[in-house]
């Protein structure tokens, strides 16, 4: 049984923390392999499962430590059938791989959480296609239809919402939102945009999320944005409406555009204490901003440097 399905915690005043670029970390920190950028196939390598348990209990532990809440992310952003395809995986086997991504999460909590720190466990989602392009473009229904059925196994497991990352067109974020809400489970949806703020696509951020709402009547619980640095988007930030969907940020270490980032070699794991103070300033610009956390590049450090802004912050209060 789900715990906050029904009343995610993070929709109040708390702030929470989430962890970091948790794919970067386990393939150039742990030096772990990663087919297609896929983690759900360590969930059958013992090794690599305790890798990943470790890694979500350092985190759990200091949001817990700082009286923070925490959202569990699952390692499940490839998890779906065409990524599941690629790597030998049928539909059978996704969807165990799926449950085991969100049992180790409740295991974590069961050993984390207390009346300070309330732990929220997210199903993660991820494009069909490419999260940097545009590519294999649905409509509505066959984004809803091609996503139903890692939200339907969510929806039978301790999961309290589904969250779907890196997305860059509006179509597929709709589908999204719509499978969600057939299966009763919140949702939250997340673009990633380019260096100028827009989406892969070309379309304003904000048109999106207004899009993705009208189409829905506000089906999303919020928005967040991943996958790119706080320099990318922070212009296009104002005090309009749409901004107060913003709920939680989960950045970029590098300040290198996608396709920069795409022909590097080496991890830009950039500077954890600038981006920290990044953080703090988006705070001060998004009022409703309530989660943080990271996404590729990052790692602990920078989850520590954006956990010392919020603990430096709340003592001003």
């Amino acid at each position: 049984m789900s715990k906050y399905r029904n009343d995610l915690p993070q929709m109040a005043d708390e702030i929470f923390l989430t962890d970091g670029g948790f794919e970067t970390t386990m393939l150039f920190h742990e030096g772990l392999n990663l087919p297609d950028f896929a983690t759900f196939p360590l969930f059958y390598d013992a090794p690599a499962l305790e890798i990943m348990r470790d890694y979500y209990r350092k985190h759990a532990a200091l949001a817990r430590d700082h009286e923070f809440g925490f959202i569990l992310e699952s390692a499940t952003w490839r998890a779906n059938a065409d990524w599941g395809k690629k790597l030998g995986y049928s539909a059978e086997m996704l969807a165990d791989a799926n449950r085991r991504a969100i049992e180790m999460l409740a295991d974590v909590r069961r050993e984390f959480e207390n009346e300070q720190t309330k732990i929220v466990i997210s199903g993660c989602l991820g494009p069909r296609g490419d999260g940097y392009v545009p590519s294999h473009l649905m409509t509505v229904p066959e984004a809803r239809d091609y996503h139903s059925a890692q939200i339907r196994t969510f929806s039978e497991t301790e999961a309290d919402l589904v969250s779907a990352l890196t997305l860059n067109y509006v179509d597929e974020a709709i589908g999204i939102a719509e499978a969600a809400r057939a299966f009763g489970m919140p949702c939250v949806i997340s673009f990633t945009v380019e260096t100028d703020g827009k989406l892969a696509s070309g379309q304003a951020l904000q048109e999106a999320i207004e899009t993705v709402d009208q189409a829905t009547n506000n089906a999303p619980a919020y928005f967040m944005i991943n996958c790119a640095h706080p320099t990318h988007f922070e212009a296009i930030l104002s005090s309009d409406a749409w901004t107060k969907r913003l709920r939680r940020i989960r950045a970029n270490a590098s300040r290198k555009s996608h396709a920069e980032l795409d022909n590097s070699a080496e991890l830009d794991t950039g500077n954890p204490v600038e981006l920290g103070g990044q953080y703090g300033r988006l705070l001060d610009k998004l009022p409703n901003l309530k989660v943080l956390g990271g996404c590729c590049g990052t790692d602990f450090r920078h989850i520590e440097a954006i956990c010392r802004t919020l603990v430096g912050q709340k003592s001003l209060v």
